[in-house]
């Protein structure tokens, strides 16, 4: 029983050194670092469960309450964060659109050394994305957010342009790597193939939404991806 006394008071000595050994600043700096992963966090919440929102349902329809039902957040943590409703959908567009663009095709593409088979993965990572039902349904966020917003609201067309736009240049890129490192056939215009993959992409999946059919969108991602092969040179050529 002593030794676990001493063994108490020990740790008890411990944790009082330590507490001691913090001066106010220390307590400061520790109290703001917690305050600011608590801030990240509720922003966070409120950005995913508006994209869900605004993915199902459109940017106009959006329902503040459902999103704060959704987090069990406030009114008052929501506006701190995003002082309008617009200011909650342009974050959408770059937090979380954008960020999942990034992860996925954007940041692949520029750092792979083989850019066609790359882009060849993107988009079968896409087809793979919308075979679900559900996915279906809902369709690209990026594109029904295109078809929403930009004839009315110039900092969401600014925005959403600005994504397709590097979506562009990225794929742009990786064709003209290919080019250098000699896997592309002579002749192909680089700018020219990159948009009519990049709009073949996202019709894709316009369409299977409109037909509300994964089959669809596998059959118009099998021939994007055929165009993309044939835009390769042929081995040893």
């Amino acid at each position: 029983m002593r030794l676990s006394r001493s063994g108490d008071n020990r740790a008890g000595t411990a944790d009082a050194s330590v507490g001691a050994a913090l001066t106010p600043t220390d307590r400061l700096v520790c109290n703001v670092a917690m305050t600011a992963r608590d801030a990240d966090s509720t922003r966070r919440k409120l950005l995913e469960a508006a994209f869900e929102e605004i993915h199902r349902h459109g940017f106009q329809a959006a329902s503040i309450a459902n999103i704060l039902e959704h987090t069990g957040l406030t009114k008052g943590a929501l506006y701190h964060h995003f002082p309008t409703k617009q200011d909650l959908g342009l974050a959408v567009i770059d937090e979380v659109i954008g960020a999942r663009l990034e992860e996925r095709v954007f940041g692949p593409l520029r750092t792979s050394r083989t850019p066609m088979a790359t882009l060849l993965e993107v988009i079968g990572g896409s087809l793979g994305r919308y075979r679900d039902t559900e996915a279906i349904r809902l369709g690209c966020p990026l594109n029904n957010l295109m078809q929403e917003m930009s004839p009315l609201d110039d900092a969401f067309k600014q925005r959403l342009n600005g994504i397709l736009a590097t979506w562009g240049r990225t794929v742009e890129d990786a064709l003209s790597r290919a080019r250098r490192a000699g896997g592309l056939r002579a002749g192909v215009d680089c700018r020219a193939a990159a948009l009519f993959i990049v709009s073949a992409w996202e019709g894709c999946i316009g369409i299977a939404k409109s037909l509300q059919s994964p089959d669809s969108i596998g059959l118009c991602m099998q021939q994007l991806q055929g165009y993309v092969r044939d835009l390769m040179a042929a081995p040893g050529g």
